[in-house]
């Protein structure tokens, strides 16, 4: 018997060798643990990911997520791999005991597990948690150690940055950079931890996010830093002149997201983003914030994915790194 991060008293195995995750940041969350806990993929690792994980997960199915978009986790997949729990994904947009959620589970007779991730501080207690559930306790306090230690060094270096000192941000997410996400959704929530004031200002209408905005209103707002999603975007952005017009892409301050294997800072919304709120809180405040992020980066790369990173790595990891301070 034990209790989830929902409350609630769930009847398990004694040992637990055979747990899935049913959505991506709780199968990263299996990954990180130990790589030969994940049964099953959610979505595929890119092509280019190759060298950045186990290359086991290249053989691994492909069972889709228990919720967002894109195909869903079915009975007869689960019936197949026969898990010992389902580790679901507790967050501000899901009950416990969603249909939507929980059918595949009930109709199986896998037993659920719900794992609070709203937040980047919530992966502490998650690791923690998630860790002793499936034997692998004391790497879960060590990786916990990690993202509770960056999120302070974060909060302490910036500690002196107020409100109007604060860069303002666009975040651009699609490729013609038009899509983007209110400052209270979790998807800028690394944003916000580098004390970055993202400039569209409302709560979220999904989970999924991505709301669109015009050209016009981005012109208006004329942010000091984007931070990009698709490479896709700096390339066609660097050819528009309303684009070039704007203050970021005038003093090259257009930051985009490194994402091998794992996106740094979102989509899926994952452990990755500790390091992802460093990068971020040096590009947006260098002086505050010194930060070695080559170091950083084969450092946190080794903890939480066991790889050492070679040189070439380094640099095809961070080539989508194209933050240059305007005052450099």
């Amino acid at each position: 018997m034990t209790t989830d991060m929902a409350g609630r008293e769930v009847i398990l195995p004694d040992h637990i060798h055979r747990p899935l995750g049913a959505a991506p940041p709780l199968t990263a969350l299996l990954y990180a643990l130990d790589p030969e806990l994940v049964l099953a993929l959610n979505i595929p690792f890119s092509p280019a990911s190759d060298g950045f994980v186990d290359p086991r997960m290249s053989t691994l199915p492909i069972i889709g997520s228990s919720m967002g978009h894109g195909r869903q986790v079915n009975p007869e997949t689960l019936l197949q791999l026969q898990p010992d729990v389902a580790l679901v994904w507790l967050n501000r947009f899901m009950s416990p005991g969603s249909d939507v959620i929980e059918k595949p589970f009930r109709t199986t007779g896998i037993p659920i597990v719900y794992v609070k991730l709203d937040t980047l501080e919530d992966w502490i207690a998650a690791f923690e948690y998630v860790g002793s559930l499936v034997g692998r306790a004391e790497r879960g306090k060590q990786l916990a150690a990690y993202i509770r230690q960056s999120l302070q060094r974060v909060s302490s270096g910036l500690a002196g940055i107020g409100n109007k000192q604060q860069v303002t941000v666009y975040y651009a997410e699609t490729a013609d950079g038009l899509a983007t996400d209110c400052h209270t959704s979790f998807h800028t929530e690394a944003i916000n931890l580098a004390h970055g004031y993202n400039l569209y200002r409302c709560q979220p209408k999904t989970m999924m996010g991505q709301e669109r905005v015009d050209m016009e209103q981005v012109m208006l707002w004329n942010p000091q830093y984007i931070v990009a999603q698709d490479s896709m975007f700096t390339r066609r952005a660097a050819a528009d002149k309303r684009w070039q017009r704007l203050s970021a892409f005038l003093n090259q301050r257009v930051l985009t997201v490194p994402h091998l294997p794992m996106n740094w800072l979102d989509r899926p919304p994952s452990f990755m983003r500790a390091l992802g709120i460093q990068w971020l809180a040096n590009a947006f405040y260098p002086q505050q914030f010194p930060f070695n992020l080559k170091e950083e980066t084969r450092y946190f790369y080794q903890l939480f994915l066991g790889v050492d990173l070679t040189d070439q790595q380094l640099a095809i990891l961070l080539d989508s790194d194209q933050a240059i301070k305007g005052d450099e």
